[in-house]
């Protein structure tokens, strides 16, 4: 096989994976025109169509697909030698691509992250920030951050962080206005803020229990986003209820400009916790992130 080969095949799997020359060529750090002309020359060689190309789309033909499958394994192996190589240096290096929520990446990961990157220069590190459940096996992720309750089982799961809480609040204008709700059904008779998920695209229900008895409620409101920081903005600003983790209001609470309610309906949940592949063998860089973000209690 030419080397030529192997760069054009590498360009395949980009385009394939990404469904986007752009995003392609900007992951590989060379020009669309540049990228096309791999493909071209690919095609060319195979005498077959791999890429099915719209104006809006790109997205493997029939035999671009049976190319793929065949490709990503092989792909992944070369990759894995590599970083067994990689572990022959005397100082740990490496990429660490993990996905997680915006609120983990600054509460809990980039603190370790930081700190990891000044004790060892040589591992780079990328956070994909989403709050979608991502596939990170498809997406080539080395792991995801996600709460205890959403990691797969087949997974392994290290925990990060503490137990979280919800808590429901609202101004105390809002309180004195429309009165306070005793319990979850309550909440029908109440101007709450919703949040639409980034990926299904659905209202979060709110999630609620007392005495092993649990309880969701669909809440309405005029407000709707998929932000939580716009959420707890627009509560403050008396929009009405929002439901969001207790420690992204804790010092809205104590500065007395938002309020809770239902806090004997929001007990303690799992954390954050780190998760990948059972059947993958950590990389010493990977190791070293583990052992960072690892929860020790407080």
């Amino acid at each position: 096989m030419q080397r030529d080969d192997l760069i054009d095949l590498n360009a395949f799997i980009a385009i394939a994976e990404e469904r986007s020359f752009t995003r392609a060529a900007s992951k590989l750090g060379v020009s669309q025109s540049a990228l096309s002309h791999k493909i071209r020359r690919l095609e060319t060689r195979l005498g077959v169509r791999l890429l099915s190309r719209t104006t809006r789309s790109v997205s493997p033909t029939d035999a671009g697909e049976r190319l793929l499958a065949g490709l990503r394994p092989a792909f992944e192996q070369i990759e894995d030698h590599l970083d067994v190589l990689g572990e022959l240096r005397e100082r740990p290096a490496g990429t660490i691509r993990l996905t997680l929520p915006l609120h983990a990446a600054t509460s809990i990961v980039w603190p370790a992250v930081a700190k990891l990157m000044r004790d060892y220069p040589d591992i780079s590190v990328e956070l994909s920030i989403d709050s979608g459940m991502r596939d990170i096996v498809a997406d080539r992720f080395d792991a995801g951050v996600r709460l205890g309750e959403q990691v797969a089982r087949d997974m392994i799961a290290v925990r990060i962080g503490p137990e979280l809480r919800m808590a429901a609040v609202a101004t105390p204008d809002y309180f004195r206005a429309h009165g306070r709700p005793a319990q979850p059904q309550d909440l029908a008779d109440h101007i709450c803020i919703n949040l639409r998920f980034t990926t299904a695209g659905g209202l979060y229900a709110w999630e609620f229990e007392k005495d092993g008895r649990a309880l969701n409620a669909r809440v309405e409101g005029q407000f709707i986003t998929n932000n939580v920081e716009l959420i707890i903005q627009s509560a403050i600003e008396g929009v009405g209820i929002a439901f969001v983790p207790q420690d992204h209001v804790a010092d809205h609470v104590a500065a007395g400009r938002l309020e809770r309610v239902l806090d004997d309906w929001c007990p303690p949940f799992p954390g954050y916790h780190l998760y990948y592949p059972s059947r993958r063998q950590p990389k010493t860089a990977f190791a070293l992130l583990i052992e960072a973000l690892r929860y020790r209690g407080a």
